[in-house]
């Protein structure tokens, strides 16, 4: 059964790594369960989610969204009379698959964003302290008398250019020195006018969705990020002939786990909040875009989203530009002496 699931979704051209995520929870229902999925019933899917929402760390509501809907899509492939599992499981044992999760005891989708509350931009102060931290590790590595000098400087360079072009972790491992271009419209940037993404964030076996990210001006800063590290830190990598833009001490292509590792470090010298993760630094680059007066269908191309309800999800904006968006539209509409008339 599972095997055949796996051909089906393959069919569909989803990767494996969205592929076998669902198998692993799938066996995981049958070992908490130790029952065949044409045993399962409804009880036996809430007992599990119960059993996955108690102790020490509890699986968020959108986790268990998940969980359910992937449980669920398992359970299709079986009732899917073209594939006939439900007649073969009639004939041998007496009983076929049924639904598990249905519209009584299963999460209701009710609001766009079900994430974790406490994921959130990062306010100008604390960006400053992350990449303050960041540049402050190489220093404190020699000090210790420890190797990694060299990878501490990589690592500040790295999350400056995630946050100054807003992308993802994978996205920005997978960027070639290529993919910095020169934008005609903004020669003083030189060679990093823009940054092209090749590998965006995919969905539904569709193949990895590409834009050009620009450099905006109040990202000005990233261009000497960039060029101090190809012209002066990474040739001491001895990288030759890789195309990859950030590199390890073993010549090869810096992972998202290491990526996010950089960050983890930067964040904890720097004593910000431990619900902090990467993905804040594309929640933050959302927020001060829009902070900055650009216009929502701007941010919208820049971080590569399909609707611009995602965008908005990710804005997390002051109460500072929120007044300031207040006090002029008071001004258009009472003129200066607004505030007398208030």
């Amino acid at each position: 059964m599972q095997e055949g699931w796996a051909r089906q979704q393959a069919a569909r051209f989803l990767k494996a790594k969205t592929i076998d995520p669902r198998l692993r929870l799938v066996k995981r229902l049958e070992e908490f369960t130790g029952l065949y999925p044409w045993q399962w019933t409804p009880a036996e899917g809430e007992a599990f989610i119960a059993h996955l929402r108690s102790g020490t760390q509890p699986i968020q509501m959108s986790t268990a969204r998940t969980y359910e809907v992937t449980i669920a899509l398992f359970l299709e492939y079986l009732l899917d009379r073209r594939y006939g599992w439900a007649d073969t499981c009639l004939e041998r044992f007496g009983e076929a698959p049924q639904e598990v999760f249905h519209e009584g005891n299963s999460v209701l989708h009710t609001v766009e964003y079900e994430a974790d509350p406490r994921r959130r931009p990062l306010d100008y102060d604390e960006v400053q302290a992350l990449f303050d931290a960041a540049d402050a590790r190489p220093a404190k590595v020699r000090g210790q008398g420890r190797k990694g000098a060299l990878t501490a400087l990589r690592d500040a360079a790295v999350l400056k250019t995630i946050y100054a072009f807003g992308t993802r972790r994978t996205e920005s491992s997978r960027v070639d020195l290529v993919d910095l271009r020169r934008n005609r419209r903004a020669p003083k940037f030189g060679a990093y006018g823009s940054m092209m993404v090749r590998f965006g964030k995919s969905s539904k076996g569709s193949p990895p969705k590409r834009r050009t990210v620009l450099t905006v001006p109040e990202m000005d800063w990233v261009v000497d990020v960039l060029d101090e590290w190809i012209t002066e830190i990474r040739p001491h990598f001895s990288p030759g002939r890789h195309p990859a833009l950030w590199i390890t001490e073993r010549v090869g292509r810096l992972s998202p786990r290491s990526v996010n590792e950089a960050f983890v470090a930067a964040r904890q010298d720097a004593g910000l909040d431990e619900d902090l993760d990467l993905h804040c630094l594309r929640h933050s680059y959302i927020t001060h875009l829009t902070e900055f007066g650009y216009p929502a269908r701007f941010v919208q191309e820049q971080v590569g989203h399909s609707h611009a309800a995602t965008t908005a999800i990710y804005m997390g904006v002051s109460n500072e530009y929120r007044n300031q968006l207040l006090e002029a539209s008071l001004k258009g509409r009472l003129g200066d002496d607004w505030s007398v008339t208030v």
